[in-house]
Order: C-alpha cells, then sequence, then structure tokens
C-alpha cells in the first residue's frame, strides 16, 4: 500500500489524541535519522508563508532543505517541500517504505494522520541542512514538537482552535511557546500585551533574539500585503541570526496567501478573525465579491462582521464536508449583518473577487474553476 492509500484509510480529524503514541514512534525512529538543524514555527496565522520564505532563502544559500507545512491545497506533495520543490510520489513512498519497516505495526494504527505524516517528512530530512517544521494547530503537544527545535519562530498568535489551546490570547500564546526549546524570535503581534504576557512567563529561562525591525527587505516587495511583509522581516531576522546574507534573494511564490488568482479573482486560505482584519486592511478602498464558507467551529459571524465594509455580494460556496458549516446558518448571519447572498455558480470577468475562507474553500474553487 503506499503512502497516498494509506493516508486515505486514516481519518483527518480526531476527537481525542494519545500523544504518547507519536514520542513513542520517534524514540525508535530517531536512531535511524540525522537529524537536521530544526527550526520549529508556531503561531495562530502566517505559518506557512514564514516558513516557505525561510526556507526558501536558505535554498537559495545552497542549504539543503525540507519545509513541512499543511493542509494542502490540491496535492499532498504540497506538504513536504525539499530543495525549491514539492516532494515527488517516490519520496514519499520512500519514507513511507521506512515507516513500515522500522515501525511495530500495531504502533502504526495508533498514529493520526498529521502525526504519520510528520514523521514522513523527519525521514526525508535526514542527512539535510535545515527542516522548517510548521506546527499544526497546537504547540507543546503538537506532533511537530516530538523533536528538539534549535529555534523557533512565533508567527502572529490570536483567538484560534479555543477548544484545544484555550480561550484567551495569554492562554493560546502560553501553549505555543512551551514548544520552544531554546531560542527563539517573536513576530509582530497584535495582541501586544497579552502575548509579551506569555512570553514573560513561559520563555524568561529561553534566549530571545529580537526581531529586526528595519531589516532590508529582497527587491519586488512593495505590492506584497503588508501582513505578507510582516511574516517576511520574521523569516529575514532568522535568516540574519543564522548568519546569512538578505541580498540577491529571490521570494518565492506563496500559493493561496492573498494571491492573485487571475486578474479579477484573489484566492487567500485565511480562516479566521486575525485572517480576515489583514485582508480587510488590503482591499479596505473596494467593493468586491466574497466567495465564501466556513468550518463550522469558526466564528464566520465574526469574520463577516468584519469583511462587511468592503463585501459587495457574498456568494456560499458548496463544499461536501460534514465539518462545513451548514450554509442557513451562514445565510442567517448575513441576513443579520445586511450582507447580500446567494450560492455560488459562476464568476463574472466584469466583477472582482475574493475567495476567502479556509484552505478547503479554495481548494473547492479552484476545482470548479479549473473542471
Amino acid at each position: 500500500m503506499g503512502l497516498e492509500e494509506y493516508l486515505n484509510s486514516k481519518p483527518l480529524y480526531y476527537d481525542d489524541i494519545d500523544y504518547n503514541n507519536v514520542n513513542e514512534a520517534w524514540a525508535i525512529l530517531k536512531p535511524h535519522i540525522n537529524l537536521p538543524y530544526v527550526i520549529h514555527i508556531v503561531g495562530t496565522n502566517g505559518k506557512g508563508s514564514t516558513g516557505r520564505f525561510l526556507a526558501s532563502f536558505l535554498h537559495q544559500h545552497s542549504k539543503s532543505t525540507l519545509h513541512y507545512s499543511s493542509p494542502h491545497i490540491i496535492e499532498f506533495n504540497e506538504r513536504v517541500w525539499i530543495n525549491g520543490e514539492n516532494s515527488t510520489n517516490e519520496q514519499l513512498d520512500f519514507a513511507h517504505t521506512k515507516l513500515q519497516n522500522i515501525l511495530p505495526i500495531d504502533l502504526i494504527k495508533k498514529l493520526t494522520y498529521f502525526e504519520y505524516t510528520t514523521l514522513v517528512a523527519l525521514v526525508l530530512s535526514s542527512d539535510l541542512d535545515f527542516i522548517v517544521l510548521e506546527a499544526g494547530l497546537g504547540g507543546e503537544f503538537d506532533a511537530t514538537n516530538i523533536v528538539q527545535n534549535n529555534l523557533t519562530l512565533i508567527t502572529t498568535i490570536g483567538l484560534d482552535h479555543v477548544e484545544f489551546l484555550g480561550d484567551t490570547i495569554e492562554k493560546i500564546a502560553s501553549t505555543k511557546m512551551r514548544a520552544c526549546d531554546n531560542q527563539y524570535i517573536l513576530g509582530y503581534q497584535v495582541s501586544k500585551i497579552e502575548v509579551n504576557n506569555a512570553k514573560e512567563n513561559i520563555l524568561k529561562d529561553r534566549i530571545e533574539i529580537p526581531l529586526n525591525s528595519s531589516i532590508t527587505f529582497p527587491k519586488d516587495t512593495q505590492n506584497l500585503p503588508l501582513y505578507l511583509k510582516n511574516n517576511l522581516r520574521l523569516a529575514l531576522s532568522a535568516l540574519e541570526f543564522l548568519g546569512l546574507s538578505n541580498t540577491n534573494l529571490s521570494l518565492p511564490k506563496l500559493f493561496g496567501r492573498c494571491q492573485k488568482y487571475k486578474e479579477n479573482i484573489t484566492i487567500d486560505v485565511g480562516h479566521n478573525s486575525l485572517a480576515a482584519t489583514v485582508l480587510l486592511r488590503e482591499f479596505l478602498a473596494k467593493k468586491i465579491n466574497l466567495i465564501y464558507n466556513s468550518y463550522s467551529d469558526k466564528d464566520y459571524a465574526a469574520v463577516l462582521m468584519i469583511l462587511k465594509p468592503i463585501i459587495k455580494k457574498l456568494y456560499i460556496i458548496s463544499i461536501d464536508d460534514s465539518r462545513i458549516a451548514a450554509t442557513k446558518d451562514i445565510e442567517l448571519v448575513c441576513d443579520k449583518l445586511n450582507i447580500e447572498y446567494c450560492d455560488y455558480k459562476t464568476i463574472s470577468k466584469d466583477e472582482e473577487y475574493l475567495v476567502f475562507g479556509s484552505f478547503k474553500v479554495v481548494e473547492e474553487f479552484l476545482q470548479r474553476d479549473n473542471g
């Protein structure tokens, strides 16, 4: 059974996770892996773009680098990026076979989808110079935290996954910061007081590397959205800390991050209030048509309230997924907010659109548009 078929047999989401399983698996696997320098990225928003910026810059410095991120938009290979390219099926199947040969079958069966794919990435990182590990929803209990990290990058922290991480910014920040093992760089924060309180409590015995607020950006960043510039600054500060130059660097293409997909269509995989706030800033001078849906556990009422000033009309895109909010519930929010809406069917070349709501929303839109 290849990796794709194997992963399809595992559920993507779990109500209860025993973190002892992935730690036990790593203890068995560790002697077989020559682990590189580990850069761990935690936070609420901006992990994917910060990681891709940094991984790309390391690769441009001829450092062999793996970037592990999640989720994917089109194909699983996007999650494991190695030296400038998405991983190949052959590389993924090699790692899968190695895991199947080393780990006990009964333990493998207990591992979650994300835990197993994290181990796949660790296998493929063996003997490289760097691995950039993007945490999933958590920090201290995240599968990516099974390895000792050399450097932790902390992106913007906001309210999300409160049922797992805590119901305040400070609690969420604390959970994420406990993943830091050694040195860290704290990126741009909206909730500065709460995040700094968590930092003072949790990271007092760790070494803080200051964020370079005046660092020189590469060329062609003038049209980059502000939130991506903040993530770029964090990545460049890490590069500077590693003793590598930021001159003559090329910006990587970021799929689904405020990306101009077509002349009149922008796609963004953001899904929470923090992401909505930064998009509001980017589109504040205009009205756009929003193609939208949301997972039911997200505060989509807050998201739509934030985006209301820029929404011309909301198009609800249907998605066949049990975790997606009921259409009638989104319609009810639109009625309360006085937002005009209808079902998404097609687009007009004479209108401007923003596709937003999650990786799943962008994936569904792209499949239909290319369909």
